[in-house]
Formats: C-alpha cells, sequence, structure tokens
C-alpha cells in the first residue's frame, strides 16, 4: 500500500486534486483545484513539488478522452508517474469502500485512496509525431464541419432573393475546400515522415 498518492478528478474545465498522506486514521489530505488548460497544468505541477511527494507517488487519472488525456500528457512529461484507469474500476473500488458522495472533490480524495490501495499500470504519453497527428486530424474535422455548416447555410439562403451574402458564404465554402486539401496533405506528409506513423491510415 502506497503512504502517498495523487487523486485527479477530470472534468472540460477544472481538475480537483487531491493528495493523500498517510493511512487509515492518520491520513492528511490537501485539496487544490486548477483549470484545465496548459498554464493550469503547469500551476498543478508546480503545486505538486510543493508536496515534496515520494518520487514515486502514484498519480491517478480517469479515462475521460481528450480532457484527461492533455493533463496526463503535462504529468507525465514533467516525471509523475501517471495511471489514467477504467472509470468502472474506480466505479467498483467506490462500491467496496461504500463511496455515496459525489462531489467533484470527494471523487478526487476516492482516486487517491484507489491509488493507494490498487496495483497500477504506468500510462505511456504518445510520442510528439501522435500528438501532433491528433492535432492535425482534429483541426481537419472542425474545417470540414464548417464547410458542412457554410454549405446547408448557403443552401437556405438560395432559397430566398438573391443577396451579397451568397457571394460572402460561396467564398467561404471555396477557401474551406482549399485548407481541407491542404491540411490532408500535410496529415499524409507527416505520416509518411514518421516511420512510427506508419500503420495510421491516410486521410
Amino acid at each position: 500500500m502506497n503512504e502517498s498518492a495523487v487523486g485527479i478528478d477530470v472534468s472540460k474545465l477544472k481538475l480537483d486534486v487531491c493528495v493523500v498522506d498517510g493511512t487509515k486514521g492518520d491520513a492528511k489530505f490537501k485539496y487544490k483545484v486548477v483549470r484545465n488548460t496548459r498554464s493550469g497544468h503547469a500551476e498543478l505541477i508546480a503545486w505538486l513539488l510543493q508536496r515534496h511527494l515520494p518520487s514515486d507517488v502514484p498519480v491517478v487519472l480517469e479515462a475521460t478522452g481528450p480532457y484527461s488525456e492533455a493533463a496526463a500528457v503535462a504529468l507525465a512529461d514533467a516525471g509523475w508517474r501517471v495511471s489514467v484507469v477504467n472509470p468502472a474500476r474506480v466505479k467498483g473500488f467506490a462500491q467496496s469502500q461504500l463511496s455515496r458522495n459525489k462531489t467533484d472533490k470527494a471523487d478526487a480524495r476516492l482516486l487517491a485512496s484507489f491509488a493507494q490501495r490498487s496495483e497500477l499500470e504506468l500510462w505511456q504519453p504518445p510520442s510528439p509525431a501522435v500528438r501532433e497527428l491528433h492535432a492535425l486530424v482534429e483541426r481537419l474535422q472542425a474545417l470540414q464541419d464548417m464547410r458542412q455548416q457554410e454549405s446547408n447555410r448557403l443552401e437556405a439562403l438560395s432559397q430566398g432573393e438573391q443577396s451579397r451574402v451568397i457571394t460572402m458564404v460561396k467564398d467561404h465554402v471555396e477557401w474551406l475546400t482549399a485548407e481541407i486539401a491542404r491540411i490532408a496533405s500535410e496529415i499524409q506528409d507527416h505520416i509518411d515522415s514518421n516511420p512510427d506513423l506508419s500503420s495510421a491510415t491516410p486521410i
């Protein structure tokens, strides 16, 4: 059983953090809330360093897709021993502890206790090349969604009187189409230039 541990409850906008030191009746808890942003992650790492925790202290987050990955990457890059766990596993632990509190602070404390008592696998952050690929693909998807919205708007405008707005929307659709093609080409070039991405599906 780990003497110290860190639990982080992740949401879109913030991270609720609990550091536990000690076990059973003599356990001490420290809490911190930071924004789930790059500056918030830096603030969290600085705060954790001030706690003078053991070098092998486990840091646990639940897997919540992109909301947890950015924080996990920042912590792992800073040298912390990060584990990203399946929420179902944490739910089972909560039931075994008869925990019914569902505040973010209580969830962070539960995760810290889970980190103390559980066998954990270290989370391996994606390589810089994979992170860049994810960012490019997300940008491509955003532009494709935007083009679809503009195409729908153009169709609606075409049902009424002719307007200068129609020309503006057409110009924007053309720009989006060119930008989509450029980023798709950049994604393929990125995959071709990184051997560890050779198994990725081309756009």
